[in-house]
């Protein structure tokens, strides 16, 4: 029987875990019984590591402590503070597989090694080697990553492959943005062009939120109520509440009580009405409905032709954004699988095919590269010199995997060195890109300028990995670019010693998980209420946390579904 190889969504706001069974994909339930885990990390009193919905709730009430949307910051430098220790993106993500991979291990009581993962279409190369990196350091094995709206249209085709249609993918989650034009024909799910923003997500639909907030805070009081963290986590909180609650109402009021503005402790109730918040919104709107002509474009199709819509991320959930959709195409966006969970069952279905799934033999996937790859070169034109100027080896839209040379001429008389970098962007000048690397071919022989003298390979791997390769014609000597020292490129090395830091941490035992997690939802919920509703919930905490001292199993089982139903009533 060969192994299971699970499918993984490292979303920014929450994750999920899914594997393929007897061809039907599903989700796997958490400790909570829950599918979606915030993709969240805090450190608690004791320096215990608290991972999903405990980690989540205590970014209200202990926000110095927790880190949030950690996968924004993935291939950079980034550092995060929690508690006194440092830790990284990849660290970060890395702690969020792990738990992943210990409730999946516990649902289907197997041991995973494996798994396929989503990125945003629009990752990088360091962003997605960051990704195998946490991977890696989880205790998974990664051969295969696959951008989250490729996977979504995976999980839609595989339900109406004996169909024959042009769809879009519009897939807003709660950090990045991806277009995906597909055409379904006989199982055959072919990407015909892709486009995103990898930072514009639900996270700014609630900033915009949180900065109309404080401006009226401040109006108000006339302080910054931003310049305290817990003030601003707590006017988060509230952000993201009143969005979801705006999808369904056309006003809503924001419970602020005890809020610290300043020097001034206040308590109001901030009305927010859908059209001023939509107002707020409208300059996000407005790059969606750009990345999504943009795709059109490169597919060369005109909206009418497009058959299907699809909304896939939980941020699809907006009003406005259906109503955009339905504006740019003429017709009602489909949601035929949960948003949230979209991208979750494509992944195991890319699992499924790793796995050679007998079921999934009719069904044959192609990617394109979401951008494009080249390197910079120097010209003269009638006499001036032009530099830096990007030459794509690898136009975005391309089919991958892919393989693509180009020769190159010596811009000197006797020139013996080359420079050879990579770049991936859009830009006419390689310095406006992002820059991926850059090595030195030396020992060119020498001869006049103008002599082909070096090809240039770029290869673009289904992971959209990318590896240079440079040949010096006139001796063959062939040369690699290793892309070092970049914070997602972490040698095997490396990546043991993170692991093996990691493991030092304490971590809360996996069965007293719904214990952390619903008493940190319980303080959360205490913060922003008053009055009676506060005075009660504040009896079940202290009954619940006798019940917890009294280690009466079943006592705390009937104790904490009690205060389970209170804070979902309070919410």
């Amino acid at each position: 029987m060969s192994k299971t190889i699970v499918g993984i969504d490292l979303g920014t706001t929450f994750s999920l875990v899914s594997v393929l069974e007897n061809g039907v994909p599903r989700v796997l339930p958490n400790a909570l019984g829950e599918t979606l885990t915030p993709s969240a990390v805090s450190l608690d009193e004791q320096g215990r590591v608290l991972v999903g919905a405990a980690a989540r709730a205590r970014a209200t009430t202990h926000p110095e402590h927790t880190a949030l949307s950690f996968k924004r910051d993935m291939g950079s430098d980034a550092l995060y503070s929690l508690g006194g220790k440092k830790f990284t993106p990849i660290e970060l993500s890395a702690l969020l597989l792990k738990a992943l991979k210990a409730e999946a291990e516990h649902a289907l009581g197997t041991t995973i090694d494996e798994a396929v993962i989503t990125v945003p279409a629009y990752f990088g190369d360091a962003q997605r080697q960051a990704t195998r990196a946490a991977g890696q350091i989880a205790g998974l094995q990664v051969d295969r990553i696959i951008n989250e709206p490729t996977a979504a249209a995976m999980a839609y085709g595989l339900h109406e492959r004996h169909r024959e249609f042009k769809a879009v993918v519009l897939d807003l989650g709660g950090g990045t943005f991806d277009v995906t034009v597909l055409e379904v024909l006989e199982g055959v799910i072919e990407v015909q062009a892709s486009a995103g923003d990898s930072r514009l997500g639900g996270d700014d639909f609630d900033q915009a939120l949180v900065e109309r907030l404080a401006a009226q805070l401040q109006a108000e009081h006339g302080a910054d109520p931003l310049t305290l963290p817990q003030t601003r986590a707590r006017l988060r909180e509230a952000a993201e509440a009143a969005k979801k609650r705006l999808s369904d109402a056309d006003q809503t009021l924001v419970p602020l009580f005890e809020l610290a503005v300043g020097k001034q402790v206040v308590s109001v109730e901030l009305p927010l009405h859908r059209r001023d918040a939509e107002s707020a919104w409208a300059p996000l709107l407005e790059r969606i409905q750009a990345i999504t002509l943009r795709a059109l474009r490169d597919a060369n199709l005109k909206p009418a032709q497009v058959d299907e819509v699809l909304l896939v991320g939980g941020s699809t959930r907006l009003p406005c954004v259906g109503r955009l959709a339905s504006q740019i195409f003429g017709r009602l966006p489909l949601r035929k699988l949960p948003p949230d969970e979209a991208v979750a069952l494509g992944a195991a279905v890319q699992a499924g095919l790793k796995q050679d799934d007998a079921a999934l033999d009719d069904v044959i996937v192609t990617d394109i590269a979401p951008f494009s790859l080249g390197t910079s070169t120097l010209q003269r034109m009638g006499g001036l010199e032009a530099r830096g100027l990007f030459v794509p080896l690898i136009e975005r839209g391309t089919v991958i995997p892919c393989s693509r040379a180009k020769r190159f001429v010596t811009a000197l008389d006797d020139q013996t060195e080359i420079t050879v970098d990579a770049y991936q962007g859009e830009h006419a000048m390689a310095a406006q890109n992002h820059k991926l690397g850059e090595y030195v071919v030396r020992d060119v022989p020498k001869g006049p300028a103008g002599q082909e003298s070096v090809e240039i390979r770029f290869s673009y791997d289904l992971n959209g990995i990318l590896e240079v390769e440079t040949t010096v014609l006139s001796t063959g000597k062939k040369s690699a670019l290793v892309i070092e020292q970049q914070p997602g490129r972490l040698t095997p090395e490396q990546i043991a010693e993170v692991r093996e830091g990691l493991a030092r941490l304490k971590f809360h035992p996996q069965d007293a998980l719904p214990n952390v997690a619903a008493l940190n939802r319980a303080d959360a919920l205490y913060m922003e209420l008053v009055g009676p509703a506060r005075a009660q919930l504040g009896g079940l905490i202290a009954h619940f946390r006798a019940a917890l001292d009294s280690q009466d199993g079943e006592l705390i089982r009937v104790v904490r579904e009690r205060l389970v139903a209170a804070v979902a009533r309070g919410r």
